[in-house]
């Protein structure tokens, strides 16, 4: 029999990433796709495999991953003919990563890439260069979480739509001589 609650608790709104075991754990892309999928409700391992088209055992290893690293937690368990089945749930709703690595930053852009690929409808898909100066891109940032975090949602048979916002600045050219 386990500790864990008979009834989901509602995850954190907000889970600061920091941890290089929570950076470890965001450099795989099926653990990118496992954290998608549990944005919106508990599943077991089978649920999530069966809808990431994944091996029950790799899905398994790979909540163990995020389950180690604090991006995951069983949220209900239920005992079941075979045993008892765990329920994972996110730890946050949303995740912010203060400082993106590399390694977390690619895993994340190639699970957004296999959700595209797998998505029934043509995605909308932009990317474009503005000249900002700190103050305004502060506030193009500010503006576009806030539109992100205030969208209401429809009804759970409703679809489920991914969203990616990132505002960055450009790195200067890198080459070390003057102006050619």
């Amino acid at each position: 029999m386990s500790d864990q609650p008979s009834h989901p608790q509602p995850p954190e709104d907000v889970l600061e990433i920091g941890a290089s075991a929570q950076f470890a754990a965001l450099a795989h892309p099926l653990r990118q796709r496992l954290l998608f999928a549990l944005g919106q409700r508990p599943a077991t391992t089978s649920r999530l495999a069966a809808q990431l088209d994944a091996k029950k055992g790799n899905v398994a290893h790979h909540l163990k991953v995020l389950r180690e690293a604090g991006l995951v937690h069983v949220a209900e368990t239920r005992q079941v003919r075979g045993g008892t089945e765990q329920y994972y749930q996110r730890t946050a709703r949303r995740m912010v990563v203060a400082e993106p690595q590399a390694a977390g930053t690619a895993a994340m852009f190639a699970a957004v890439a296999q959700e595209l690929d797998r998505s029934p409808v043509e995605p909308h898909l932009t990317l474009r260069h503005l000249r900002l100066s700190p103050a305004r891109a502060r506030q193009l940032g500010d503006a576009l979480t806030e539109l992100v975090d205030e969208a209401a949602e429809d009804a759970d048979d409703e679809p489920v739509h991914g969203v990616l916002v990132t505002l960055y600045q450009q790195s200067g050219p890198t080459g070390t001589g003057g102006s050619a």
